[in-house]
């Protein structure tokens, strides 16, 4: 079994992700902006386990240690890096997503 989760922090960012794309006019309705962070979660719980994924830099030990990253683009400005830690218990592959961030925040340290 595949699993992933996604840190404490992480899910607040999501929460917080909500109403910063609507207070910074990327959608006109907040229910846009809600529909998009669901659609991006699921989009990260769904592929992340098939998805390709590089080694992130050292910039990204401030998250974990030996951090890999994967793409999800969501239009064509926009890509999505999901950071996570991957390990292995009981049989069970987990997929810790420690840090989200998109292209315009952190495309220079990768």
């Amino acid at each position: 079994m595949k699993q992933v989760q996604f840190t404490s922090k992480v899910r607040q960012y999501f929460k917080d992700l909500v109403p910063t794309l609507y207070n910074l006019g990327y959608f006109s309705y907040s229910e846009s902006s809600q529909k998009y962070v669901r659609e991006l979660i699921k989009d990260i719980e769904t592929n992340l386990p098939t998805r390709p994924h590089k080694p992130a830099t050292k910039y990204f030990d401030q998250y974990g240690k030996d951090m890999l990253y994967a793409t999800f683009r969501k239009n064509k400005q926009t890509t999505w890096y999901a950071f996570f830690t991957k390990y292995n218990e009981n049989g069970n592959t987990f997929y810790l997503v420690r840090h989200i961030a998109n292209n315009h925040t952190v495309a220079q340290y990768l």
